[in-house]
């Protein structure tokens, strides 16, 4: 999915869950101009704000944190960000320059208390080696406090392969698996370059790859999926998940399940 010539609130990518066609996740990306803001109030959702490259200001009904972003772009460092809790009035504002921030929503009833999201709050994993070997930030998992949002970026190299071995998570059954709705984000360090993602189910009734450019998004509602970065052009994305049990149990696809590190 593209995204959208730039509204009047500076909003250059909008999903929701109507028009993805499923239940709870959201999806909107922000570029904030200098002196500018932006209001947003989600009355019963949860909201996870990610700050992908420049340092802006944050009030809410709940709290003001200044300063909120430490990096140019999100391949420069560990992510910034905030939590909002449902029911609640948030504005941020862009400091001394531009700033580009994310905002991912589910449906929460209470949610958890508000508070900033720092780069030492972004826990820090490498997952697999050789040509599958990617840096993972994990934002807002099951180890950070929330109601259904999951969040976490991911960084992989050029010439490396990510999400891999393909895997699912598609199907209400605990621990098992646990059936979550998933927002791909994509960026790419040259806007030259390209990602390919693979999106499939086992009896291939969906089976989609297709060719995604710097700032597109991949929304998955199932099916076994991967992702590419060709050789030369590092890639970056931004998974946002929600579903009726805040936990990632997935299922990998059994054909290539040996491959996993």
């Amino acid at each position: 999915m593209p995204g959208q010539a730039t509204d009047h609130d500076g909003c250059v990518l909008r999903i929701t869950p109507e028009g993805a066609g499923w239940r709870y996740v959201g999806f909107e990306v922000y570029r904030i101009e200098a002196g500018a803001h932006l209001r947003r109030e989600l009355a019963d959702r949860e909201t996870c704000v990610v700050v992908l490259g420049g340092s802006c200001d944050i009030r809410s009904e709940a709290g003001e944190w200044t300063g909120v972003g430490t990096r140019a772009t999100p391949f420069d460092g560990p992510p910034s960000g905030a939590y909002v809790p449902p029911r609640t009035a948030f504005e941020i504002s862009a400091r001394s320059g531009p700033v580009e921030v994310a905002l991912g929503h589910a449906p929460a009833r209470r949610g958890a208390v508000a508070r900033i999201i720092g780069p030492s709050d972004a826990r820090l994993e490498i997952r697999g080696s050789g040509a599958m070997e990617r840096r993972i930030h994990h934002i807002l998992m099951e180890d950070a406090a929330a109601e259904s949002l999951l969040v976490t970026e991911v960084l992989t190299p050029g010439g490396h392969w990510s999400s891999y071995p393909p895997h699912k998570h598609d199907t209400d059954d605990p621990p098992r698996e646990t059936a979550l709705e998933e927002i791909y984000y994509h960026r790419l360090r040259d806007a030259r370059g390209f990602a390919l993602q693979r999106v499939y189910t086992a009896d291939r009734t969906l089976d989609e790859t297709v060719a995604v450019r710097d700032g597109e998004c991949v929304l998955v509602p199932r099916g076994y999926h991967t992702v590419s970065a060709p050789p030369g052009y590092d890639l970056y994305y931004l998974n946002v998940m929600a579903g009726p049990l805040r936990q990632w149990k997935v299922t990998f696809d059994p054909d290539h399940l040996r491959l996993k590190g």
